[in-house]
């Protein structure tokens, strides 16, 4: 890997940035789109034609261009001299972090206090949502039926826990939490509950008209900034790491890639999905058609017919990256005895023989190689036979195209927790090897 595309210190002072300023899949999107139009990529529309190499949407000839479809992107790069039938190296990722989501009646109180009633979106550690400062982020449908993103980055809301006092057995038996009686939100006071008060307030925010929003995506997430931890600050705490970390490294590697004027036998490509933490069954999610059409299109744009498409496909490898479980100090026993991934070890190649993760033995090899060139260590991950093993996109993205998928990441402590932790060097460290397998 050149030495100008290689990642530093500084790559992880950047992703805090990239964390603070994605409060919801769709920032995430927004921020990668910026970073790559920055890089020279251009958005091409889904709903135009793709097969004219003069119209500023064009799918084909050289060059980067991105797709965007709600919390999901799919970027690609393709180099001089690219064929139609010319493989793909594919970077996959998802936007979506757990946390909790506004009703569609989003009003509620009780007791004095005014509340916003919530959802729980995928599988948060609810207590971590506890007693913390929250802002609420997102996107809203206008009547014309644009969207506009918005962020209240301030202490807006808060779930308060209740005092020890009233619940003797918490220390003793654990705290136990009802999804719907205990997670909703306090945000002020007063016993008059105003239907479409919620959103009367974000219209206010956002300097729209009042009556003018007329759908909307919610979401809370914690306002308490990232921040490096540690005698020698060698942690990193901070949200949403799981999964905007990969994607943050991703669109680095990406954008470094392109404009590094390597010769490529193939096409880099990031993809970044919604909703993962909750299945990826969506249009935007990992097992809808989004990669499959974007990819095929792009054949097609290049003058390729369907036999193209098909040998393209075959020769197309997948680094499906998201965080996986560094060992804890204070549980150990829940590991593997054997794999005990460390934070600053380098990446992680997780392995699952029962396909909750993709990777093979002909899939490992492949990473040992990006991860040698890239001059970078890497671990091994398996689960405690005892314990369920958690997946992710790879194995969907495998079965779903027929596409040669390796599952990969960064060990994190607290995952699915509010705030999370990973080791500050890490980062780079991914982003590098992401570089030279995507260069590779």
């Amino acid at each position: 890997m050149s030495a100008s595309t290689r990642f530093d210190r500084g790559h992880t002072d950047d992703l805090m940035s990239f964390l603070a300023a994605s409060p919801s899949p769709y920032h995430a999107v927004a921020n990668a789109a910026a970073r790559l139009e920055k890089a020279g990529f251009r958005q091409v529309a889904e709903t135009d034609a793709w097969d004219a190499e003069t119209s500023a949407a064009s799918a084909a000839g050289s060059g980067g261009r991105f797709v965007l479809r709600g919390g999901a992107i799919v970027a690609w790069y393709v180099p001089e001299g690219a064929g139609a039938h010319t493989p793909f190296r594919i970077v996959g990722a998802h936007t979506d972090s757990p946390n909790l989501r506004v009703k569609p009646l989003p009003d509620t109180g009780a007791h004095g206090w005014r509340q916003v009633a919530v959802e729980i979106y995928g599988g948060p550690l609810l207590n971590s949502w506890l007693d913390r400062d929250l802002g609420l982020a997102g996107r809203l449908t206008l009547r014309n039926g644009s969207t506009r993103l918005v962020n209240i980055d301030r202490p807006l809301l808060r779930v308060p826990q209740l005092a020890i006092h009233l619940d003797r057995s918490v220390t003793a038996e654990g705290l136990k939490l009802d999804k719907q009686r205990h997670m909703q939100p306090i945000w002020g006071l007063g016993d008059d509950v105003r239907d479409g008060d919620l959103i009367a307030f974000l219209e206010e925010e956002s300097g729209l008209p009042s009556g003018e929003v007329t759908g909307w995506d919610l979401m809370t997430h914690s306002v308490e900034a990232p921040a490096f931890l540690g005698r020698d600050r060698e942690l990193l705490a901070g949200p949403r790491m799981d999964n905007l970390l990969s994607v943050h490294a991703g669109t680095a590697a990406l954008a470094a890639v392109a404009a590094s004027g390597t010769a490529l036998p193939h096409i880099p490509v990031l993809a970044a999905f919604d909703h993962e933490e909750n299945g990826s069954q969506s249009d935007s999610g990992a097992d809808g058609p989004l990669l499959g059409g974007v990819l095929e299109r792009s054949v097609f744009a290049r003058g390729g017919s369907y036999e193209d498409r098909a040998r393209a496909f075959a020769g197309t490898i997948c680094l499906s990256s998201d965080t996986g479980h560094a060992v804890h100090p204070n549980y150990a026993e829940r590991h593997d005895p054997t794999h005990h991934p460390r934070v600053d070890g380098g990446p992680i190649l997780k392995v699952n023989v029962n396909n909750r993760y993709a990777t093979d033995g002909s899939g490992r090899a492949v990473f040992a190689a990006a991860c040698e060139k890239a001059g970078v260590p890497f671990q091994s991950f398996v689960s405690n036979n005892s314990m369920p093993c958690g997946t992710t996109i790879g194995p969907i993205t495998a079965a779903r195209h027929g596409i040669r998928t390796v599952d990969i990441g960064v060990a994190i402590l607290s995952m699915h927790s509010a705030r999370e932790l990973c080791g500050a060097n890490d980062p780079h460290m991914l982003a590098n090897a992401l570089v030279a397998f995507l260069e590779n």
